[in-house]
């Protein structure tokens, strides 16, 4: 495949009535998918090539369109499986590393949202995607296990680069990870991969959960968790 900003890609694919062939590799690329940009009518769309093989690109088409429909993703366009890639609207914003209170405030709002889409699929199981299990990792399982089950149809991968911002929106990119899974896995991803102090983490469960109160054990152990299988997926993919 091309790397590089500004290179080629040479392809051919049928897109409302027109055939599309000058695809343009993007500056910003993320582990999964190789992204290019083409233009059509005037207007600018997203072409993602899958570099990984084993995701449920089905399921992630089918719920990327729920979280369109919701105003939290791109509109997703064409689902190509066998030639592995996917058509959708061109997102224009930028990216955050830190967050202020608005953007807090704003993330929960669409966190609220997406965890209450409905899709019939079986919850993911953490558990195994490790083949062993130190002791702070294994004591983080022993206190999710030993709590409550809240499951939600989560984004399961909601780091920086993710979660595109504009003027006047915030949405979500990326749903190949997305399934069924416990809230707290994305409350936790976001304070992790944002860098949260003890007062952010206040202030954003504060703003999720509001009067019910939370689960402040259940919540650092999924942190634990959610840093451990990042360390694991980077293993694997580097």
């Amino acid at each position: 495949m091309l790397t590089g900003h500004g290179e080629r890609y040479i392809v051919q694919i049928e897109f409302k009535g027109q055939k599309i062939n000058n695809f343009t590799l993007l500056s910003e690329q993320g582990f999964s998918n190789e992204n290019y940009s083409f233009t059509s009518n005037k207007k600018t769309y997203l072409f993602r090539k899958f570099k990984l093989e084993d995701r449920n690109r089905k399921l992630e088409f089918e719920i990327q369109t729920l979280a369109y429909k919701k105003g939290l993703a791109a509109k997703p366009f064409i689902l190509n499986v066998k030639d592995r890639y996917m058509v959708c609207e061109f997102l224009k914003g930028y990216h955050k590393e830190k967050l202020n209170r608005e953007d807090i405030a704003l993330i929960v709002i669409l966190l609220k949202s997406l965890h209450s889409l409905i899709i019939e699929e079986q919850p993911l199981e953490l558990k195994t995607q490790f083949l062993t299990l130190n002791k702070t990792l294994a004591n983080a399982f022993e206190i999710i296990e030993n709590s409550p089950k809240e499951m939600v149809l989560c984004h399961n991968d909601l780091n920086p680069k993710n979660c595109i911002f504009s003027e006047i929106s915030l949405k979500f990119i990326d749903w190949e990870f997305a399934g069924m899974n416990d809230k707290y896995f994305d409350l936790a991803a976001i304070s992790v991969e944002f860098h949260f102090e003890l007062i952010d983490d206040a202030y954003f469960l504060a703003s999720y959960f509001g009067r019910e109160g939370w689960n402040k054990k259940k919540f650092d152990a999924y942190k634990v968790v959610y840093k451990a299988l990042c360390e694991e997926w980077f293993k694997e993919n580097l």
